[in-house]
């Protein structure tokens, strides 16, 4: 339950405890007047007073404690991900023999090698720029590299960052 209904709810309970005790602070001086002849003097009387401040405070406290509850803010859950740690291996990217180039094209090997010459990874735009070639077959070409699982394409604002995979 959320802290406002158990509030609520404690409130609820110190009325109900009220109308109780008042219930039975009315008998007991109907049965102090009906059995004590000293009159005001008698000492149930003063025992009913007695119960009825102690039982008056212990209503009162049960009251503040609900609003309390019914004003106080609700508890933030706090979430902790686990990071998990990089490698030095995940680091630098593997190394690519000629005999894993042969079965590319010639503008393939060419964006592969000069993702090698940049240490694994680069802008897709500086791909664009340092091949000469048109931004659709760069594209079209790092798609066929993706495919094959030699590369991959990360989006970070605008623009994509190419990693070896």
């Amino acid at each position: 339950m959320k802290n406002k209904q158990v509030g609520f709810l404690v409130i609820g309970i110190a009325v109900v405890i009220a109308i109780i005790v008042f219930l039975f602070n009315n008998a007991m001086i109907n049965i102090a007047n009906t059995s004590c002849a000293h009159g005001s003097s008698c000492a149930m009387y003063g025992q009913i007073k007695t119960q009825t401040y102690v039982s008056g405070a212990i209503i009162l406290i049960i009251f503040i404690i609900g609003l309390v509850l019914v004003f106080s803010k609700e508890s933030e859950k706090i979430i902790f991900k686990k990071i998990k740690p990089i490698r030095e291996a995940e680091l630098k990217p593997k190394k690519f023999s000629k005999k894993s180039l042969d079965g590319l094209e010639d503008n393939e090997k060419k964006v592969m090698n000069l993702l090698l010459e940049n240490n694994g990874s680069m802008f897709q735009s500086e791909v664009v720029s340092k091949t000469g070639m048109n931004k659709v077959k760069v594209t079209r070409i790092l798609d066929s590299l993706e495919v094959r699982g030699l590369i991959e394409r990360k989006r970070r604002g605008m623009t994509n960052i190419v990693m070896l995979k």
